[in-house]
């Protein structure tokens, strides 16, 4: 029987020091090595947003929020590929149409892996009852870990681009087997390198109409409230977990070596007894936790209208991209605290030195960029009149 949420936040805990243990063989290996993974599928942690009729624990958003924060605090990779491939195959469970969800998820004792990127950089030419997928895909999050891959492409039709009823370009995401894909193995990165988060590509692979899904869909086949907030609100979600734990992960981190330091030494006063650090000390705990408080107050918010059945509201989505903004830069900003403080220690190999990677790395995502805040911003000041949200920003209602 698959893990309640609140079992998964214990599970997520107790785990913790396995999963850090774990962590530089992880970074070592440029994936998650197989004893992380081992942890995650029978902890069930990849059942976190499946519906529960095909086994996965559906967890609410907030309580989604807490576990991939608990694991991100025992390791950034691990969150970060839980969070990834909990968005993709959470999709895929609940958009899929019956016939080609029965066939991805056909194992009740295994929860499949699916991860990949959702950006429409492949074509995918009408064949028979399917398509045939070409594409290249970068950053596909996690996908060394996949089972299936999950790849938006626009939909072509004699060679010509098929386009919405709105005049669009018809966009659709594809599940296929990881098996049928080249890796491309180029992650050669600052952070986040336990990711597995490499290039892939698709060369003229068949995939059969049930095996797709609409790219922006925020109409479940099956599940709950949950999956009415369609891939901006999951993707949010999952970033959210994922700062929030690396935050509270660095400066623990950075309270436990203020700690240790021993006494002045030369120049160099103690750092417990330096009056500038505890200020700063105290200022970054307050950032960090008024950062989080948002966040699960945007989220609470947005749980109820769920649960009441409601819509999300283009303000509702403003409030939680915003949230999600501010605490990137916060937690970079205690990133940039913590290594700066740790001196030489953090130079070294640590988990100072390797969650300011991990985080700085994370900052690179495009849903944390400037543009989002510049949305968000103009939507609060009124300028953007019946305008609502889509991946990239704010544009007129279809």
């Amino acid at each position: 029987m698959t893990a309640s949420p609140n079992e998964l936040l214990s599970k997520a805990r107790a785990l913790a020091p396995t999963i850090m243990a774990e962590a530089p063989k992880n970074e070592a290996g440029g994936r998650l090595s197989d004893a992380t993974v081992a942890a995650l599928r029978s902890g069930d942690f990849f059942s976190l947003m499946i519906p529960k009729v095909f086994g996965g624990a559906e967890a609410s958003p907030t309580e989604a929020l807490e576990i991939i924060e608990a694991l991100a605090y025992a390791d950034a990779s691990t969150g970060w590929v839980t969070m990834a491939a909990g968005v993709c195959t959470g999709m895929a469970a609940a958009y899929l149409g019956d016939a080609g969800a029965k066939e991805v998820f056909t194992d009740k004792g295994r929860i499949p892996v699916i991860c990949g990127q959702g950006q429409a950089n492949g074509r995918a030419e009408i064949e028979g009852n399917g398509y045939r997928l070409t594409g290249k895909w970068s950053y596909g999050s996690g996908v060394l870990h996949s089972d299936f891959l999950h790849s938006g492409a626009a939909v072509y039709e004699k060679g010509k681009p098929r386009l919405t009823p709105h005049g669009g370009p018809e966009i659709l995401t594809f599940i296929v087997p990881t098996r049928e894909a080249k890796m491309l193995g180029n992650w050669n990165v600052m952070g986040l390198r336990a990711t597995g988060s490499v290039d892939y590509a698709l060369e003229n692979v068949f995939v059969p109409a049930d095996h797709t899904h609409p790219a922006d869909s925020t109409d479940p086949v099956r599940g709950g409230g949950f999956y009415r907030m369609g891939i901006i609100g999951m993707t949010s979600l999952g970033h959210t977990g994922f700062t929030m734990g690396v935050g509270r992960r660095l400066l623990d981190e950075l309270a436990a070596f203020a700690q240790k330091r021993g006494p002045a030494r030369g120049h160099l006063p103690a750092l417990a007894d330096n009056t500038s650090f505890r200020e700063q000390f105290g200022h970054a705990e307050a950032e960090m936790r008024a950062a989080r408080a948002f966040c699960m107050e945007a989220w609470r918010d947005v749980e109820a209208a769920l649960d009441r059945g409601d819509k999300l509201s283009t303000r509702q989505i403003t409030l939680l991209r915003l949230a999600l903004n501010h605490i990137t830069t916060v937690t970079a900003e205690v990133a940039n605290f913590a290594y700066v403080t740790g001196g030489g220690a953090a130079l070294r190999d640590s988990a100072i030195q390797r969650y300011f990677r991990d985080m700085y790395a994370g900052t690179q995502h495009f849903l944390t960029r400037s543009h989002v805040l510049a949305e968000c911003g103009r939507e609060l000041a009124g300028l953007a009149p019946g305008q609502e949200w889509t991946l990239l920003g704010l544009a007129d209602p279809r």
